[in-house]
């Protein structure tokens, strides 16, 4: 799994920084020498090492987009998304500190900035990971105002592993049903109490993670009231809490939820 999150919102930024805002979003001081370059679906990569391996990746990316909007019925992306990816993580985390120096560093970065979407990685043996998270954040926020933190993050984890590993293959499993042999449960009320990323750990992430599992690979009703309080979100009506509104139509709803993944099976 990746560490822990990532993702920064910037309303604005100050004018002498955006004096010197140039090369696709990164400051002349800063600028890398890109080496390739490559666009899929609403991603436009930037990298300082040749892409070509990574090309079934970038294919992936593109694919996610239309997954989300199948199972989530968000809308396509309508600007591009920035992938800028340097070629080690010294590299990375100098960029990182002139571009953002109040922000303590991450592997790998979502920032919307002025309606502009960016991500930032490097190369190493998560990069797939790393970047199939930070772009399902980037295409959640294309297409909606806001997202809840908890649910924002446990879409993100389940739409990080390869698409033939979301509803099996999830390393997050073994530790849930291990979890629940404990007796331990975070139901969504309590997932809905963290206001921000600090307040989020390990097991935090693990439950978003199997909320949104529930919600998707579950009853019906719950996927449902999942894709109609994204599309309230989208529409600007209050979207109220999605816990009282699962409860509503979900009779016993956490252990429906226990029941789900002590059933769950190939």
């Amino acid at each position: 799994m990746p560490e822990l999150s990532r993702r920064i919102f910037l309303a604005g930024c100050g004018s002498a920084l955006m004096a010197q805002w140039a090369t696709r979003g990164i400051p002349c001081s800063a600028a890398p020498a890109w080496q390739d370059s490559r666009s899929h679906g609403p991603f436009q990569l930037q990298a300082t090492f040749p892409l070509g391996e990574l090309t079934p990746l970038f294919q992936d990316l593109s694919a996610l987009e239309l997954e989300l909007q199948r199972t989530l019925a968000v809308l396509p992306a309508q600007h591009g998304i920035d992938v800028f990816l340097l070629n080690d993580q010294t590299a990375h985390k100098e960029i990182l500190t002139q571009l953002y120096p109040r922000v303590p560093y991450r592997r790998a970065l979502y920032v919307q900035r002025g309606g502009q979407s960016s991500v930032y990685a490097y190369s190493n043996p998560d990069l797939p990971i790393d970047l199939r998270h930070e772009c399902t954040h980037a295409l959640l926020h294309a297409s909606l105002p806001m997202v809840p933190l908890w649910l924002d993050e446990g879409l993100a984890e389940y739409f990080e592993v390869p698409a033939g590993e979301r509803a099996y293959g999830n390393p997050h499993m073994a530790k849930l049903r291990w979890n629940f042999r404990l007796g331990m449960i975070r139901n969504i009320e309590s997932l809905e109490a963290c206001g921000d990323l600090e307040s989020m750990g390990a097991v935090e992430y693990r439950f978003a993670w199997a909320w949104v599992h529930f919600m998707l690979h579950g009853p019906l009703a719950a996927h449902r009231e999942l894709v109609h309080f994204l599309a309230d979100i989208r529409r600007g009506n209050p979207p109220g809490q999605l816990s009282q509104r699962l409860n509503e139509k979900i009779p016993d709803l956490e252990n429906q939820f226990v029941g789900h993944f002590r059933a769950w099976s190939k």
